[in-house]
């Protein structure tokens, strides 16, 4: 396969995150240092915010080594992949004390997150939908705490595109997994992925 991303930086922890999330997905990449030739076959240059300029290339996307490098090498695939537009976006949310966001694009995780207020769930969701193009928009709620997910719902309904539909679905089995014969919670993180796809009530 040949090569079609390249991360150019000299930040060490940066190229760190970077490369060690490819390499967990076996993606083949180059690494070059701001400034180099990128060959004609590269498809997507990833650096960082402060050697942009040093980066001669039509895609080229930004990376902020405090966070974490799934979503922004999730949009490197899309790239690479000609997927301009997901078929389906499904955003899922865990309420509760602190609030879990996932966002799938094709079944896919894009990117997750958690210990979110309601605020910043809201503004993960609306950010998701602006940044990840798709021909059909799905919110999926968990129903843990009816009230708080009445609440996020309706003031989802008020800002996002009229196309995209909001669902509150059940939270059963989302938030524990079976190991070593007993029940362990997982992170919010992970309980909005299962909310993500669990059916509608």
């Amino acid at each position: 396969m040949r090569t079609k991303i390249a991360v150019a930086t000299v930040s060490g922890k940066a190229y760190y995150w970077l490369v060690n999330e490819l390499n967990k997905r076996k993606i083949p990449f180059l690494s070059l240092i701001p400034g180099e030739i990128i060959p004609p076959s590269i498809k997507v240059v990833i650096t960082t915010k402060d050697e942009r300029k040093l980066v001669d290339h039509p895609s080229v996307l930004i990376y902020n080594p405090e966070e974490e490098p799934s979503a922004i090498i999730d949009e490197v695939i899309r790239i690479i992949k000609n997927k301009k537009t997901y078929e389906e976006l499904i955003i899922g949310i865990d309420p509760g004390k602190t609030f879990g966001v996932a966002v799938l694009g094709d079944g896919n995780i894009l990117e997750k997150k958690e210990q979110l207020t309601l605020e910043m769930a809201i503004d993960s969701v609306l950010t998701a939908i602006n940044r990840h193009p798709a021909r059909v928009r799905k919110i999926k709620i968990g129903d843990g705490m009816p009230e708080i997910a009445e609440e996020i719902a309706s003031r989802l309904e008020i800002s996002i595109p009229k196309d995209t539909t909001i669902e509150i679905v059940s939270e059963a089995g989302t938030s524990n997994i079976k190991a070593k014969g007993s029940w362990k919670k997982i992170s919010d993180a992970d309980a909005a992925v299962n909310i993500a796809r669990k059916e509608s009530l």
